[in-house]
């Protein structure tokens, strides 16, 4: 399969005097479309990080990230940004919902704000649909101060597939939710991913699930040794953290 993403000799590290400051080192990675694939590792470890590269959040000091070929470590912040909304759907860590919204307004919010992307009846029944898969419908019209960790959380989910993105990103996407609604959270990631082929990458701590993807990658290993890296099949002995 080809490869939707890539990076290539990446460098990254926070501001901080040397020796003491955290850095990313990466020499290879691709990840082919349609691939799932898990990171695992402690924290501080730079899994959050690594999403923040891929996303083009964050930019790498050296080296390069693609996506489908295109450099976008190498374009500008609003490119990034213009890029990231139109073709990434991420879950962040602590949701990054907009207190001044009800919680259906900040799932249509990447139609808003991207130049090529709309709000339409159509994609407001999309946003009512996936409400409904993940039992959230009741929440729709309340401000994210309303709402528990978990329904914000589902929130955030629905947001990240709202725009049918081509990259699905989680950074610990069920760590709020009870065993069942993980469940069912993690079935509609893997189904979004499984009608688009889109590439799934999730930041996980539980390796129970950790047999449902393509590769498990740990992290640690990962830098600096491009081919670091395991299958499902190995299982958590494999890929201890």
């Amino acid at each position: 399969m080809t490869a939707l993403v890539s990076l290539e000799g990446v460098r990254f590290h926070y501001p901080g005097p040397p020796g003491t400051r955290f850095e990313l080192r990466i020499d290879l990675l691709e990840i082919a479309r349609g691939e799932r694939v898990a990171f695992i590792g402690p924290s501080g470890s730079g899994k959050t990080t690594l999403l923040n590269l891929i996303s083009g959040i964050a930019v790498p000091q050296a080296g390069v990230v693609r996506h489908a070929g295109r450099a976008i470590s190498a374009l500008s912040n609003a490119q990034r940004r213009t890029h990231r909304i139109a073709t990434v759907g991420m879950v962040f860590q602590e949701f990054e919902l907009l207190e001044y919204l009800p919680a259906i307004e900040n799932v249509l919010l990447p139609l808003r704000v991207g130049s090529e992307l709309r709000v339409s009846h159509a994609t407001r029944k999309r946003a009512g649909e996936l409400a409904a898969s993940l039992g959230v419908t009741h929440t729709l019209r309340r401000r994210p101060s309303r709402l528990s960790q978990g329904e914000r959380q589902r929130i955030a989910i629905c947001r990240a597939l709202i725009t049918e993105p081509s990259l699905l990103m989680g950074d610990e996407p069920t760590g709020n939710l009870d065993p069942t609604t993980a469940a069912t959270t993690l079935d509609l990631l893997f189904e979004h991913a499984a009608a688009r082929e889109a590439t799934l990458l999730i930041v996980t701590h539980n390796h129970a699930i950790l047999d449902r993807f393509d590769r498990v990658i740990d992290i640690r290993e990962l830098q600096g040794v491009g081919d670091a890296m395991t299958s499902a099949a190995d299982g958590p002995a494999g890929t201890a953290s």
